[in-house]
């Protein structure tokens, strides 16, 4: 499987890729972006399985970047991982497209999001 984090903190990139690297077989790669602008660009080099898009991050934020990659790629799976607990980005990530909005407080969950 092929994944790829986007989030503005190192930090945030390496805990999903300690997490997905205790939940996935050998077989995996990882990439990462550090903002929505690189998620798209590398979306389009890799066509990874699954995405794990952080909302604030600049200069292109994880919404717009779930909007472009979707419009282009509609199958693709994108996990909006966030610190904010927001009606509002909730209902702008359902309308564009994504799987799943979790809070990174709950990222453990993202494993069995992942792997059903």
């Amino acid at each position: 499987m092929v994944f790829l984090i986007a989030d503005d903190s190192p930090r945030m990139r390496e805990s999903l890729r300690k997490t997905i690297a205790n939940k996935v077989p050998d077989n995996h790669t990882v990439y990462e972006a550090r903002n929505g602008g690189e998620a798209i660009q590398m979306y389009e080099n890799v066509h990874p399985d699954w995405v794990l898009m952080d909302i604030k991050m600049e200069p292109v934020d994880g919404l717009e970047a779930s909007r472009v990659i979707l419009a282009a790629h509609p199958h693709a799976k994108i996990i909006i991982l966030t610190n904010y607990d927001d009606a509002g980005y909730r209902k702008a990530a359902r309308d564009a497209g994504v799987r799943e909005y979790v809070l990174k407080e709950h990222f453990a969950e993202i494993p069995g999001i992942l792997f059903t």
